[in-house]
């Protein structure tokens, strides 16, 4: 089945959720993943769910049978699966937000809140950024997510908040794997890399808020201060595995990258402080479905005239 979430059945729909301030706020993945998890729930025919990028150009079938194998069989106890594979590809590291933002910047974290245990979580993950997971249908239902790129890391959290680790594992799911490049954008903040950056900056630190840390402007300019220098370690170490492995590498390109995630992770630090009362998580289905119970028909109804219409 295939969600039009642009078409005027589920419009409708969303906007009957816009009224009653249940439904998603921005245009995004979180979006898009959130009413299919939905559309799921809805359906009672489904116990595991298997996410992945639809611009896979490397993609194969095994791929996802590795990548829902660990929560479909039964004789397991997971709920939760992460993907992680090699970003090489065409003699080049690919990668870059994780690379040079993410692990640099829980890194850096780290050094400035030791033993935290939630940043210890992240850290333990091979690829936190893959757009590649698993998890059981039951996990649906509670499950908070946002609506922007932040959505990777906002899954990572709630299974943080709801699981014990022993419920979640990974899985290496390709020894190849490419997809299509985003530009850095470094004229538009709300494009490409920087916009991405800037949410999954945002994702952290509110997470890290929940856990009891307090942040203001000089937290913020240490932060960026000690990722700026840790990126840049990082930046050297791929230089010397690309030379090993005989790949390109562009040390200026990939500078100017570090430049502009740490600016960005300033600007979210900011953002966080000055909206207090931002709302950054759409509610979770069982709110969704306890303010409108009719609407599980409605979507179920309403993807299937799609269908019909379209196929």
């Amino acid at each position: 089945m295939i969600l039009w979430n642009d078409g005027p059945r589920l419009k409708a729909l969303d906007k009957k959720l816009q009224k009653m301030k249940i439904a998603p706020q921005e245009m995004g993945k979180g979006r898009n993943v959130w009413y299919c998890f939905g559309y799921i729930l809805a359906s009672s025919k489904v116990e595991s769910v298997a996410l992945h990028d639809c611009d896979i150009v490397t993609y194969t079938r095994d791929m996802l049978a590795r990548l829902i194998y660990p929560v479909a069989n039964p004789d397991f106890n997971y709920q939760f699966c992460k993907g992680y594979y090699s970003r090489v590809s065409k003699d080049k590291i690919n990668g870059r937000v994780c690379r040079l933002l993410v692990t640099p910047l829980i890194r850096s974290l780290m050094k400035m809140f030791p033993a935290n245990e939630y940043l210890e979580y992240l850290n333990s993950y091979r690829y936190a950024l893959s757009g590649e997971f698993s998890l059981r249908t039951d996990v649906l239902n509670d499950i908070r997510i946002p609506s922007d790129w932040g959505l990777e890391i906002g899954v990572l959290s709630e299974m943080n908040r709801n699981y014990a680790n022993n419920r979640i594992c990974q899985v290496d799911i390709a020894d190849k794997y490419d997809h299509k490049h985003q530009d850095l954008s470094e004229a538009d903040a709300s494009k490409g890399l920087s916009k991405m950056s800037i949410d999954i900056s945002k994702s952290i630190f509110r997470k890290l808020a929940t856990t009891g840390l307090v942040f203001n402007n000089e937290a913020f300019r240490s932060i960026k201060a000690t990722y700026f220098r840790t990126a840049l370690d990082f930046v050297e170490t791929y230089n010397n595995d690309a030379k090993m492995n005989g790949l390109n590498f562009d040390i200026h390109a990939e500078e100017k990258a570090v430049e502009l995630f740490a600016e960005n992770i300033m600007n979210a630090g900011l953002h966080f402080l000055e909206h207090p009362m931002e709302t950054p998580f759409i509610p979770s289905w069982t709110r969704v479905n306890s303010a409108l119970p009719e609407l599980r028909e409605e979507i179920l109804e309403a993807v299937k005239k799609d269908m019909e219409e379209f196929s």
